[in-house]
């Protein structure tokens, strides 16, 4: 299974860390370092799945979720917050917001892809 991955993702060494992971197992990346362009690269590229980040700069990840979910084209991608948000409530909030799956930071390098190929399959299926 060969992905069309969005990530939208403020921190350069987590999206060289994704992006490195994701290639090295066939898939394509393409990044976006905040929310406003995310949710524009995601209309336009149309991915297979996208990975949110919570926190970003200038929009809220609950809120870019929120944005992905009102967009027609986009309302059945699944979305994967892959986030530091870690408290209790938080992959209920993300849940909510719009994501269908939680990872928490710091990603198992080992496991990473895997969990996200399943997911995808979980989700699509």
């Amino acid at each position: 299974m060969s992905l069309q991955v969005l990530m939208i993702e403020d921190n350069e060494q987590n999206r060289y860390l994704l992006r490195f992971l994701l290639e090295k197992s066939g898939h394509k990346v393409d990044a976006a370092n905040d929310g406003p362009s995310g949710i524009q690269q995601a209309q336009h590229s149309k991915p297979d799945v996208i990975l949110l980040d919570i926190q970003l700069p200038t929009m809220h990840g609950y809120d870019v979720a929120l944005a992905l979910r009102q967009i027609p084209a986009l309302a059945k991608t699944p979305i994967i917050a892959v986030t530091s948000y870690a408290m209790a409530g938080d992959r209920e909030r993300a849940l909510a917001s719009g994501c269908n799956a939680y990872i928490e930071k710091p990603i198992n390098p080992e496991t990473f892809v895997a969990d996200v190929e399943r997911m995808v399959r979980e989700l699509c299926l």
